[in-house]
């Protein structure tokens, strides 16, 4: 069962939004959730990680890049979505700094199936090691829809230290919009934890410029 308190966290998106609205930014803010865990060891505790789909898609303007054989990268084109084709790839010669200026120019690849095993070998490992390695893409998903889950899906991943953050909405979402995400990566998150909402220590939520306000 969640112990969030439901009128704290709508009173917190409220201010959220508030505060956002009185300062307007040149940019969209994003809205985070912050995590911190406690009776956690991350040496000898097993390390978790999850994802999972939230109800409203928290970044829109997330960069998704199709690397894709003739038939998804022509669908790539059509809908105007970042692509590149197999000999695309095999135009980088496994440079490193070229693989990794393509990492980091990009939040997410998707690839199709018939591509993406042979990623490691045209690429080397620079895509898996900044943990940005393609999700698969079949002939049989629209590709727009795939990419939506994308921009949609959040993970958390236990690392080295008892904080973890992600971006769960924006400040243009409504307030029960926010909620709905908010909820439901608190609760998932609380799922994978050992001993569930004993290993939570606190949870706050904040946008990319404004205060962080408590939750739990």
């Amino acid at each position: 069962m969640s112990k969030l308190n439901r009128d704290l966290v709508r009173e917190s998106i409220d201010t959220i939004l508030a505060k956002s609205a009185e300062k307007k930014r040149k940019f969209t803010e994003s809205v985070e959730l912050q995590i911190s865990l406690k009776n956690y060891d991350p040496q000898k505790d097993k390390r978790f990680a999850g994802t999972v789909k939230l109800r409203y898609t928290p970044r829109p303007k997330m960069r998704v890049c199709i690397l894709g054989d003739q038939v998804h990268c022509d669908q790539a084109k059509a809908n105007d979505l970042p692509h590149m084709s197999q000999d695309d790839l095999k135009k980088l010669n496994k440079d490193k700094k070229l693989v990794k200026k393509l990492a980091k120019k990009y939040d997410a690849f998707l690839a199709s199936e018939s591509l993406i095993k042979m990623i490691p070998r045209i690429l080397g490992p620079g895509l898996a090691k900044a943990g940005k390695f393609p999700s698969p893409l079949s002939h049989n998903e629209a590709i727009i829809g795939k990419v939506e889950d994308v921009r949609s899906t959040i993970k958390f991943q236990m690392k080295k230290v008892l904080c973890l953050s992600t971006c769960v909405g924006h400040v243009n979402m409504t307030a029960d919009e926010l909620y709905s995400n908010i909820s439901l990566a608190i609760n998932f998150l609380v799922s994978l934890l050992k001993k569930n909402w004993q290993n939570v220590r606190a949870l706050y939520i904040k946008s990319s410029m404004g205060p962080a306000q408590r939750v739990f």
